[in-house]
């Protein structure tokens, strides 16, 4: 009989040993807490002991101590003379078998065995530890990718649903990569994936779903172009050159600002490099995209006209409401000031805030009832004496750039 006792301790204790190197394993592997999966299989003996009986309610605990090895389960009821309900009540002389000295009212702790667990409380148990570490692993893809909201990650593509036309990216690596989906409206037009291929994109936002973090990735964001600039640009990085703002037509054109906290450092040739290597790399990066760069000021007047490079200014007038300017530009750079469908300066109106008025050189004053060139914003509306010629011209000039 003492050998078979012993035999049983030393049972127990081997489970109680696998047990917690379990936990430590899973601690080790996946970087969920010890702590927290405790707790979670706790829970999981709790609610696997409620399938069973379903009128104890919250008269269960779970002790676990990893320095003595052990695991043990309790059940508290208490002690009356006539037993409504035996999940959670004893009679006296039932109290008494197991403890001599018990009275009515006292609350005895029964040690329960989990090998008697019914199959469908083992699988509720199975189910809960799972669901614990989903969630877990959720939170710390979560955790690892909220923190990275606005910056770029590389993805791989590994899905195209040729209906929606959005595609599949995982990112990261290891434990904490994730799937990421690149919608059509993020997507530059013109650029086509293939499963495999390597993309950069700009993390927009990470969102908590019941699936798992929900990450938006973009390839259209401006913040693409300001982050490929820092990668690209030392200068851009260490703080020397400030990036003060960026207008994007994804796929076509982007026109950036920067300006320099150094008066000894140029911040377009740091941002061209030696030879237009750096913006070329970047070029490269956003598959061809025309990206021109712009020399910021506090003034007004030379910062839109720096803005609409490539074509010449002759003056720059800022009007009253502070929010409005007249371009005087030569006759023949007005298509060029303009671009094709009016992208250089509605980019220009984006990049500096202004609503932007040109005018040629030969009729800077229009007459009240003729319209003015107006750039609000996103629009273009052309003046009737030189906007036809101007239109027609703009693809030539566009071009010649």
């Amino acid at each position: 009989m003492p050998k078979r006792n012993a035999k049983a301790q030393k049972s127990n204790e081997l489970d109680a040993a696998e047990f917690f190197t379990a936990i430590n394993l899973i601690e080790k592997e996946r970087g969920i807490p010890k702590a927290y999966m405790l707790e979670k299989i706790t829970q999981a003996l709790v609610s696997a002991y409620k399938k069973d009986h379903e009128n104890v309610g919250d008269n269960v605990t779970v002790e676990a101590d990893e320095e003595k090895g052990t695991v043990r389960m309790f059940v508290r009821k208490d002690v009356v003379e006539e037993v409504d309900n035996p999940c959670t009540e004893m009679s006296l002389a039932e109290a008494r078998a197991s403890l001599p000295q018990a009275q009515l009212g006292d609350v005895i702790r029964i040690e329960l065995k989990t090998k008697n667990f019914g199959r469908i409380a083992a699988q509720t148990a199975r189910q809960v530890i799972i669901q614990g570490m989903r969630e877990a692993e959720r939170g710390m893809i979560y955790d690892e990718f909220s923190s990275k909201e606005h910056e770029i990650l590389t993805g791989v593509v590994t899905r195209l649903d040729p209906r929606s036309g959005s595609v599949s990216l995982r990112i990261g690596s290891g434990g904490e990569a994730t799937e990421a989906y690149l919608s059509p409206s993020e997507q530059v037009k013109g650029e086509v994936y293939h499963e495999g291929d390597r993309l950069k994109v700009y993390v927009v936002e990470v969102r908590r779903s019941t699936k798992g973090p929900q990450v938006l990735i973009s390839r259209t964001h401006p913040g693409l172009v300001k982050r490929l600039f820092e990668l690209e640009v030392p200068e851009i990085y260490d703080g020397t050159v400030e990036v003060k703002s960026i207008a994007r037509e994804a796929g076509s054109r982007t026109k950036i600002a920067v300006t320099s906290t150094d008066p000894n450092v140029d911040p377009i040739g740091a941002c061209v490099g030696p030879r237009g290597q750096r913006v070329n790399n970047i070029v490269e990066e956003l598959n061809g995209e025309k990206v021109d760069i712009v020399k910021y000021s506090d003034d007004p007047a030379a910062y839109v006209a720096a803005a609409l490079a490539p074509a010449d200014v002759i003056s720059v007038t800022t009007l009253s409401d502070g929010k409005s300017c007249r371009v005087v530009v030569p006759d023949d750079q007005l298509s060029l000031a303009i671009g094709k469908e009016g992208q250089n300066a509605r980019l220009s109106a984006k990049l500096t805030g202004y609503k932007i008025d040109i005018k040629p050189a030969s009729a800077p004053e229009e007459p009240e009832e003729e319209e003015d060139v107006l750039l609000a914003d996103d629009e273009v509306v052309e003046d009737d004496t030189a906007g036809e010629a101007a239109q027609d011209a703009a693809v030539e000039a566009e071009d010649e750039a």
